[in-house]
C-alpha cells in the first residue's frame, strides 16, 4: 500500500478520520467557553511513538481526576491515535489525545450533564523552542505574573487554564527573551508554558516538585540523569537557588532536552548550552531506540 504524502494533520471526531483543518467543536461546548477539558500530547519520532503507554496513562488519570469519560477504551483510543498518524504519513509528529466536557444533554449548569467526548489528532512535529534556540540555549526570564496555585488548579493535570502562561509569555516578549519560567507566590520555580526545568549544580539535578505538571520527559530526564551517575532530587527551589545552577535545561515532549543559558540576567554555562545537558540531551535522544518505549506505526508503505 502506498500512502500518500505527509499531510498538515489528520483528526479523529466521532467516529470519522478527517483532515485536521475541518475539525471543529461548537461554540457552546464547555472545552472552549470553561476550559474544562484535559489533554495529553505525545509525539512520533522517526516513525515510532515514544513512551505512548506513560501518555495513555497520565491521560487516563487527569480525566479520573476532572471526572471525566469517554466510551473508548485505553485499547481503543491507541488504535485511533496510531491510525491518525498512519494516515497522516508523518514521521515526526505531535500528535493530541483530547477529552471535553461537552455541552449539557439536560437544562443543567452542572457539569455532570454534559456529554464528554474523545478527540485525537496528529501534525507535523511542533518544537516548543525554536530548534536555533535549542541549539544556543533558551534566555528565559521570570516574569511578574505568578503560577496558579495548585490549591485551585491541580497541575499534575494536564489542562488549558493559561492565563498565567499567557501573561508570562508576554512580558518575556517585551524583555526580548525566548520564554517564561513561572514561579509562585513565595518565590518558588514551577515551569515554564509547555515545559519543566532542572538545574545542575555540582553534578546534583535539581527539578520542582510543586506547580508544574509531571511530565513524561521530565521523568526521562530523571532516569537518564541517574542512568549517567548522577543524583536528582525533587524538591522545592527558589528562584535564588536556581540561579546559582552551574547549568539549566527545559524538558518537554515537543523539544526533548533543551539547554537555558540565561535566566533574568544571570548567564549559564558562560552563555552557552553546558556540557552536562548536552550529555544528557544525547543520551534522552539515544533512548528513543529503545524497544520498552518505543511503538512503530504501521505505515504499510
Amino acid at each position: 500500500m502506498t500512502l500518500p504524502p505527509p499531510s498538515d494533520g489528520i483528526a479523529w471526531m466521532g467516529g470519522d478520520y478527517l483532515p485536521l483543518a475541518d475539525a471543529k467543536i461548537g461554540v457552546t461546548d464547555w472545552g472552549l467557553v470553561r476550559s474544562d477539558a484535559t489533554y495529553d500530547v505525545v509525539s512520533v519520532w522517526d516513525g515510532a511513538f515514544f513512551r505512548l503507554e506513560d501518555h495513555l496513562t497520565r491521560f487516563e488519570a487527569s480525566m479520573a481526576k476532572l471526572r471525566l469519560s469517554v466510551p473508548q477504551s485505553r485499547d481503543e483510543m491507541r488504535e485511533i491515535l496510531t491510525e491518525c498518524v498512519r494516515r497522516s504519513g508523518l514521521r515526526r509528529s505531535y500528535v493530541a489525545m483530547v477529552c471535553l466536557r461537552g455541552v449539557p444533554t439536560r437544562a443543567s449548569r452542572m457539569p455532570g450533564a454534559c456529554a464528554n467526548y474523545f478527540v485525537a489528532y496528529a501534525r507535523p512535529w511542533v518544537w516548543v523552542f525554536p530548534e536555533a534556540v535549542v541549539e544556543r540555549g533558551a534566555h528565559l526570564v521570570v516574569p511578574q505574573s505568578v503560577r496558579i496555585p495548585p490549591e485551585s488548579v491541580d497541575p499534575r493535570v494536564k489542562n488549558y487554564h493559561w492565563g498565567d502562561m499567557t501573561y508570562g509569555l508576554f512580558e518575556a516578549e517585551d524583555a526580548g527573551a525566548d520564554s517564561a519560567l513561572l514561579a509562585d507566590a513565595d518565590g518558588f520555580v514551577c515551569e515554564g508554558p509547555g515545559f519543566n526545568v532542572f538545574a545542575i549544580k555540582d553534578g546534583v539535578a535539581v527539578t520542582p516538585n510543586r506547580g508544574a505538571l509531571e511530565g513524561i520527559t521530565r521523568q526521562t530526564a530523571i532516569g537518564v540523569c541517574r542512568d549517567l551517575g548522577m543524583t536528582v532530587e525533587i524538591r522545592p527551589i527558589s528562584v535564588d537557588e536556581f540561579k546559582e545552577a552551574d547549568e539549566a535545561f527545559a524538558t518537554t515532549t515537543g523539544g526533548g532536552i533543551m539547554p537555558i543559558r540565561r535566566l533574568d540576567d544571570r548567564v549559564f554555562s558562560n552563555d552557552a548550552p553546558g556540557p552536562k545537558t548536552m550529555e544528557i540531551a544525547r543520551t534522552y535522544w539515544a533512548w528513543h531506540d529503545r524497544p520498552e518505549f518505543r511503538l512503530e506505526v504501521p505505515y504499510g508503505d
